[in-house]
């Protein structure tokens, strides 16, 4: 269980990007994360892991308070949180398979990722991720040789060799075209339902937390005004979070959506 409790950040600016944050998610759960640019979306990702130092609050991942340990105890505790990037953070001279063996760097110490020395447990899991992530037959390509849908499906195996506890999300579909985005949102939530994993997914995109993910939160000025089921985005709520709009075009184009992609929201 992720718990977080009246996090709050201050930049130096003076900038205040959350508000006394209080979240718990279980184990096994996806979240959207949902809300305006500047609404503090991803502060709050990079906070859990702590990219980002909260200015006061708590976080406590499975009994271990994240926002209390040293730098040597938090490097081992971000080893059980898979973070995947918007721009996927990938090195582009390295092959398929090396990004995702890059996700044991801390289990196997700099050097040996360095010098290419991976356990056999390692490589055979690699393998193993990248044919549940369709991308057994690029083991050997060059990043920069993939598509934009084939790079996210590489960051999300070095995330998940990792054996995380937490899945960090922030904006997987970004870039990427519409029948694509369905296709790695689906993904995601399915590996998280398989490995029982909870999962926070920073993302603009309404239509696609509705159709695929089980609880909803809003953030509007770094404060949380909405926590709830997908369903219950109506357009008061979703005014609420983003201010004027025709909504009801956006709610029922998600109905539609929802019924031909055959996806239970």
């Amino acid at each position: 269980m992720l718990q977080i409790k009246q996090l709050l950040k201050r930049y130096p600016t003076g900038d205040l990007a959350l508000q006394g944050i209080d979240l718990e998610i279980p184990k096994g759960q996806v979240v959207a994360l949902i809300g305006p640019s500047g609404a503090g979306k991803s502060t709050l990702i990079r906070c859990v892991n702590r990219l980002v130092e909260p200015t006061s609050g708590s976080v406590t991942l499975n009994g271990n308070e994240l926002t209390k340990l040293g730098s040597g105890k938090l490097r081992l505790a971000r080893r059980r949180m898979g973070m995947i990037f918007q721009e996927y953070a990938l090195v582009e001279r390295l092959t398929v398979m090396e990004n995702v063996l890059s996700g044991q760097l801390g289990y196997v110490g700099f050097w040996r990722s360095f010098l290419r020395k991976f356990p056999q447990s390692a490589v055979d899991e690699a393998f193993r991720l990248l044919e549940r992530v369709g991308l057994d037959q690029m083991v050997d390509k060059r990043a920069d040789e993939l598509s934009g849908g084939q790079r996210q499906r590489v960051g999300i195996a070095r995330a998940l060799i990792q054996d995380p506890e937490l899945l960090l999300v922030d904006e997987p579909t970004a870039s990427l075209d519409p029948k694509t985005s369905r296709q790695i949102m689906r993904l995601i939530c399915e590996l998280c339902e398989e490995r029982g994993l909870a999962a926070i997914i920073n993302i603009h995109d309404v239509a696609l937390a509705q159709m695929f993910v089980q609880r909803v939160v809003g953030l509007r000025m770094g404060e949380i005004v909405y926590d709830g089921p997908p369903n219950g985005l109506d357009p008061e709520v979703l005014t609420e979070i983003y201010g004027e709009e025709d909504w009801q075009a956006t709610i029922e184009n998600v109905d539609e959506d929802t019924e031909k992609d055959g996806v239970n929201a």
